[in-house]
């Protein structure tokens, strides 16, 4: 019933935009720059520049930042069969009647907190508010009720990666990635895009979450 039910959405809202997700800081960036790479067209407005945190560039699009602010979205469809990188936090905003393809990707939290705090500091700022403890605690409970949402929505298709699996496989997940969006993609372009050497943020905890991405995740 549900596989029915997901092709009469095909049917009815056409071709999906492809949807790159997952936590700030999860290796996003790197997934729509192996996509590009690949051919596929992406949605950018180079707005935010590449820096010393993303020094490939951030490939976000503005705007989609205050899609949990906007009434009317109508917008998105001319992204139609395009990929757009949206935070994790924003895909319960994303409007219901449209097709999505959904690529995310998930990385050790204790490394994406690791990760966030460098870039603060070069940013000069820095937050206290709340502890590095109570912060993997709020993103836990949100991955659950993300990975809900997306096993849930009838209109998601989602392929889940994992950060280090990217990293350390990336023949094999470039593979998953082009057979998700349809065998159309240069996989050894994607590749390409795929450095080691940018994997700044390791964590006891990586090990661990490994192993947990090749028994789940890829």
């Amino acid at each position: 019933m549900v596989a029915i039910k997901r092709l009469y959405y095909r049917l009815k809202f056409g071709k999906p935009i492809i949807i790159v997700s997952g936590l700030p800081r999860s290796g996003t960036s790197m997934i729509m720059q192996m996509i590009e790479a690949g051919g596929q067209q992406i949605a950018t407005d180079n707005v935010r520049r590449a820096d010393e945190d993303n020094p490939r560039g951030y490939y976000e699009l503005e705007r989609i930042k205050n899609l949990h602010k906007e009434k009317d979205k109508t917008w998105l469809r001319k992204y139609k069969g395009c990929a757009v990188k949206v935070i994790s936090f924003l895909l319960p905003d994303l409007p219901p009647k449209l097709n999505y393809k959904i690529i995310f990707i998930q990385r050790s939290i204790e490394e994406v907190i690791i990760s966030q705090k460098k870039m603060l500091i070069h940013y000069n700022e820095r937050d206290v508010s709340v502890s590095d403890e109570k912060m993997k605690q709020n993103y836990e409970l949100h991955l659950l009720k993300t990975r809900y949402l997306l096993e849930h929505t009838l209109n998601f298709e989602t392929l889940y990666l994992g950060y280090t699996a990217v990293i350390e496989s990336p023949i094999k997940c470039a593979r998953s990635i082009n057979k998700f969006l349809g065998n159309h993609l240069n996989e050894a372009a994607m590749i390409s895009k795929v450095e080691p050497r940018l994997y700044r943020n390791r964590s006891n905890e990586s090990e661990r979450f490994k192993q947990y991405e090749c028994d789940v995740l890829c």
